[in-house]
Formats: C-alpha cells, structure tokens, sequence
C-alpha cells in the first residue's frame, strides 16, 4: 500500500518547467492584459498557446504558475516584463517575398512616381516582423535608387522586441532566404557557414536603408513623421477589433501622402472603414487626395 501511495504522490509531483493548466480565470486576465497593452485580441480557445508561450516566462523568471506570473505583472513593478509577455504572445509569421504582387506594385509605383519627377521617397513596414518584409522591400527598391540617385529611407517597426533584435542583425537559415530568387541572393546576401548549416547575411546597402523601430499599434498618435510614399501593414490587422482596425487606419492616412499606396494582407480587407482611400485591387489602396489630415 505504502509503495502504491508513494507513486501516485509522484505522478501527481509537479516536474522541474511544468505547470498545472491555465485556469479560465487566469486566461481571463492575460486576454484583459493584452488587450489593453497591445490591442492583441485572443480567443478562447487559443488558451493552450497562451499556457505554452507564457510558460517561458515562468521559466525564465523561475516562478510556479501562472496565477503567481500574474501577481507579478500586476504587482506595477514588473519592469519590461510587459513588453516580453507580448514578445513571447506576439505571432510572427513571414517570408522573403511574401504576397508576390505587392512588390510588384511597389516597383511599378516607384517608376510612376520618379518618371513623375520625385527624388525623395519614404516607405514603412508596419509589422516587420524578423525583417524579411523590409529587406524584400529593399531589394525591390535598391535598383531605383542606384539607376536615379534617390533619397530613400525605409522605416521597419514591431511590437516584439525579440524579432526586432533578429531583423537588425540580417541574419538568416539558408533554408529562410530559399525564396529569394538566385539572382537578388548573389547580390544582396552574404553566405556564411556556422557549426552546422549554411547561413546567410544581408548586404550593408540594404541595411542602409532600413531603420528598426519598435511601435505599438494601440498607442495613439504613432510617433512618426510623415509622409509616406507606401506602408506595408500585411497580415497585422487580422489580430485586432474593429475598433482598433478603424483607428490604426486613419492613422495610416494621416501619414501617407494623397497617391501613396497602403498594402494590407490578403485574407484583410477595408470594407467600411476605406473612405480616405481607392481601392487598386483588393488588399491595395491608394491615399484619396482629399484635402482632409485625419
């Protein structure tokens, strides 16, 4: 009896890193937390993903459950803890060339706009994530500004501290740059050989271009200057309210000049909230050249 009890004492012994299950209570007040802080919708059902990612802030923080991680953040000392909740919380999902057609568009918009006589362009990644999306707006820029001897600049911003720091070193598996065609990776990358696998880092003349910041959507105004000639906001939206949406999108129409373009994710649409814009194709919008700031 003696040694039945002592098994199942240890079955029930929690193991050094696991956690007892997020209660719907606890999954409650993350969801409140980073709405709040973020705008960062969260269902449900994804409370497995939110017990998994948050786990490895217990573990770095060496605390016993979630409820305790909670008392932490609430307790108003947790620092940046906050900011690395939302890191580990933040999806990032992207590639090099990602949605093909808007880096077309972009090409074909900057040979418009220089055969109109502009020198001077602007663009922003608004959810950069690991720096693929900037680097492949580079790559499509570049050519432009060596053939016409442009002052381009592209503003690269994130919530995520942690894929920030990625995207600012360019450096890459060889497996993340497979979609770059040959021609652009012989050009714009620089192929390194680690311990185990080959790896890649991006060219200076793209990184010169670029300017890594971090931003947080739900904070209003956004501390940028304009005006843009093309923001990048793909596949960003789809994690917000409405509300948010509406708000993030007027806000991209104050800093976008009349004629700049705005680039959402396919599967995201402005229906209802489009007025300041003409729709190009859907998930392309120009910026209406109303007279109206925001």
């Amino acid at each position: 009896m003696r040694s039945l009890l002592s098994r199942s004492l240890n079955r029930k012994a929690p193991l050094p890193g696991v956690f007892a299950g997020m209660s719907a209570g606890d999954m409650r007040v993350f969801q409140e937390i980073l709405y709040a802080q973020s705008g960062i919708v969260l269902k449900d059902s994804k409370r497995s993903l939110v017990e998994s990612r948050v786990a490895q802030r217990l573990r770095a923080l060496n605390m016993h459950s979630y409820s305790q991680y909670l008392d932490y953040l609430q307790s108003g000392t947790p620092g940046d803890e906050l900011v690395h909740l939302i890191d580990v919380i933040s999806t990032n999902v992207t590639k090099f060339f990602r949605e093909p057609d808007h880096f077309e568009i972009l090409d074909e918009s900057v040979e418009r706009w220089v055969a109109d006589g502009r020198k001077q362009l602007r663009f922003w990644s608004a959810a950069c994530s690991t720096g693929e999306e900037p680097y492949t707006m580079a790559m499509t820029l570049q050519p432009h500004q060596q053939r016409h001897d442009l002052d381009l600049k592209i503003l690269a911003t994130d919530i995520s501290t942690r894929v920030l720091a990625h995207a600012q070193t360019g450096h890459y598996a060889a497996d993340r740059v497979a979609s770059v065609p040959d021609e652009l990776r012989a050009r714009y990358f620089r192929s390194r050989f680690g311990s185990e696998q080959e790896a890649y880092v991006v060219a200076d003349e793209l990184k010169s271009l670029i300017l890594f910041r971090r931003l947080n959507f739900k904070k209003f105004p956004y501390p940028i200057k304009g005006a843009f000639d093309g923001i990048f906001c793909r596949n960003a939206m789809i994690y917000f309210d409405r509300d948010l949406r509406t708000r993030m999108v007027y806000e991209f129409a104050k800093l976008l000049r009349p004629g700049g373009i705005l680039m959402i994710g396919h599967s995201e649409t402005l229906i209802g909230i489009e007025k300041k814009y003409r729709t190009i194709k859907p998930s392309v919008y120009e910026r209406l050249n109303d007279g109206v700031d925001g």
